[in-house]
């Protein structure tokens, strides 16, 4: 395919990239339906059983892809504590993997939509991801073998640090003319800024011989910065990993704060993230599904996924990916933030204390 040709596919699809984007959860809850190795006596009642999850995981989609962390960050602690309100109370094993096949949709969904808007250093996002391979699979194996309690102690940490880091970073998405200057701003000097044709509007990036990144979103604001810094975000992602394969979620919320210390514009960064814990997400589910057999811990074949669950988590994901560009342009992200932070210290007191045996 010669180089115009593909510039026209990328356009096309970007153009009309929520059509593919509904379309992926539709034939899967078409597959799992028709192929998932679900209960012999399964019928409307068990396929019905859990639609109330839609609306939870609609919400919390939509929360996690408008500040840009993991979505099993809020997906976990609900299954964990409000799900067993409603059903039996499930696995450690099982929560994270539905929490991760979920958010894998979700992110991908998000993903699409800021590489429409030229948001994501794609040369950047693969360097992560590579380095993050061994440690999330790692964490995610290790998941099978420690006790519930030092699961639950584990978890507890991470949702600290996270609400920690969050209270701590600016991760709004304007504000005043300062921030947008250093988050993104219209040129106005005339300089040739790059335009590529198979983007939509006037997006396109180009690198200098020293480095350095000129980035152009579908808006029309630039972006310039640098690609240095491998070593501290690599030593972010590479914790950050471990605790995505054993818990479902870390990698997003420290890897979002070492690309703001390596100076990466706010925006590249979250929609850089978006692919880097979309990608973990999708190993890390694999490794849930597949991988328990391997360390001599619960064997989670698929016939042990609750597919009446996921049946509508995944679209549920999906349409909040869609969802969080248009209210990350309607609410504050600070205040989002905050709220995040928040739920995130309160749920990890309620996890220290599980245990310790007190909850």
């Amino acid at each position: 395919m010669s180089a115009s040709s593909y510039s026209r596919v990328q356009k096309w699809f970007l153009k009309y990239q929520h059509v593919f984007v509904f379309a992926a959860p539709v034939i899967f809850v078409a597959a799992v339906f028709f192929a998932a190795p679900a209960p012999s006596d399964a019928g409307t009642d068990y396929w019905l059983e859990f639609w109330w999850l839609f609306p939870a995981f609609l919400l919390g989609a939509t929360i996690v892809n408008t500040v840009g962390i993991s979505g099993s960050a809020i997906f976990v602690p609900f299954l964990i504590f409000i799900f067993p309100l409603f059903a039996a109370p499930l696995e450690p094993e099982t929560i994270v993997k539905v929490g991760l096949i979920s958010e894998a949709f979700g992110l991908s969904s998000s993903s699409v939509a800021f590489i429409q808007y030229g948001l994501v250093d794609r040369r950047l996002a693969l360097s992560l991801v590579g380095g993050a391979i061994p440690f999330v699979v790692g964490g995610a194996l290790l998941s099978f073998i420690i006790p519930e309690p030092v699961f639950h102690a584990l978890l507890g940490i991470a949702l600290l640090s996270a609400a920690y880091l969050l209270f701590r970073t600016n991760l709004d998405h304007g504000g005043d003319d300062d921030d947008a200057a250093a988050d993104g701003g219209t040129a106005e000097t005339g300089a040739e800024l790059p335009n590529d044709r198979g983007k939509l509007g006037p997006a396109g990036v180009e690198t200098a011989d020293d480095g350095t990144v000129t980035r152009v979103d579908r808006d029309g604001d630039d972006y310039t910065y640098t690609r240095g810094g491998y070593l501290r975000r690599a030593a972010n992602y590479s914790i950050g990993g471990t605790f995505q394969g054993l818990a479902g979620f870390g990698i997003g919320e420290l890897g979002i704060i070492s690309m703001l210390g390596t100076k990466v514009p706010v925006r590249v960064a979250i929609g850089t993230n978006h692919i880097v814990v979309a990608l973990t997400a999708i190993l890390a589910s694999l490794v849930h599904v597949f991988g328990g057999g391997f360390v001599g811990g619960h064997s989670l074949s698929l016939a042990s996924t609750p597919w009446n669950m996921v049946a509508f988590t995944v679209p549920a994901t999906v349409t909040g990916g869609q969802i969080a560009p248009y209210v990350s342009n309607a609410l504050s992200t600070r205040t989002i933030k905050r709220f995040v932070a928040g739920l995130f210290g309160t749920i990890a007191v309620a996890l220290f204390l599980m245990a310790a045996g007190l909850g």
